[in-house]
């Protein structure tokens, strides 16, 4: 295990908890002791995740609101219909912790944890199974798609990416703005029911203005994937497949 995935192990770790028990977490954990950066990184996160509990400790609940929605639930039930009252109280619970999360948490993130978040749901999106918007072997069928979609459309890929066989694309979402994904196929033998084994994403350097970015490709795992990231000019490449860093080199 390296830092970096030791780093997207311990996003979901909760000090205090039962969470160290944890096979993944606890050899990540044991790693953060002999190692100084991901030591101070983790002492970070801990730190974050402190005043966020405090903050929400801070907040007092109004007197009577829990028999009010327990009252207003019970009404709805037998109804069949939600009470305006009661959306009004649960609507204002809501916002609430939504707007104690976003002004806590989200504007003190690091720049590890913004890139990491950003790998793992474009890396989940490409795991978990999804319908290409366009399905094609025609590079410029999908710029066009892309472009048509205001998804990027202007990027540039590897020499060794070029290469491969293209089988169509999607477009993604990540901070309010489009993310073009492409697929490929390299010609391994695939589960019946898939039609690629290497994705590339492509994102608008805004999107992670608080990442650092490296023009050189830097490699990680992700989930079951190995992973570079890079920059050229105003977009961010992500590409992933199956296997290890020699794997992917091929496609750079």
């Amino acid at each position: 295990m390296n830092v970096n995935e030791a780093k997207n192990i311990l996003l979901l770790y909760r000090a205090g908890t039962a969470d160290a028990e944890d096979p993944e977490i606890a050899e990540a954990l044991a790693l953060a002791k002999i190692d100084p950066e991901l030591g101070r990184w983790l002492a970070g996160h801990c730190s974050r995740q402190q005043a966020i509990g405090e903050k929400f400790r801070q907040i007092t609940i109004p007197a009577g609101l829990k028999e009010q929605i327990i009252s207003e639930q019970a009404a709805a039930e037998r109804a069949k219909f939600w009470r305006p009252k009661y959306v009004a109280a649960a609507m204002t619970a809501l916002l609430l912790l939504c707007g104690m999360l976003a002004f806590f948490w989200l504007p003190k993130r690091g720049q590890d944890d913004t890139l990491s978040i950003y790998k793992n749901q474009m890396v989940g999106i490409a795991l978990r199974g999804y319908g290409m918007d366009l399905i094609t072997n025609d590079p410029d069928q999908i710029r066009s798609h892309l472009r048509h979609n205001q998804a990027p459309a202007d990027y540039v890929l590897p020499a060794g990416l070029q290469k491969v066989t293209v089988t169509g694309c999607a477009v993604a979402t990540w901070q309010n703005q489009k993310v073009a994904m492409i697929c490929f196929r390299t010609g391994k033998a695939l589960p019946p029911g898939e039609q690629s084994d290497l994705w590339v994403f492509i994102a608008d350097r805004t999107s992670l203005a608080a990442s650092t970015v490296s023009e050189t490709p830097q490699f990680s795992h992700v989930n079951r994937l190995i992973t570079a990231t890079w920059q050229k000019g105003d977009r961010v490449y992500l590409l992933g497949t199956a296997g290890d860093a020699q794997t992917i080199r091929q496609y750079l």
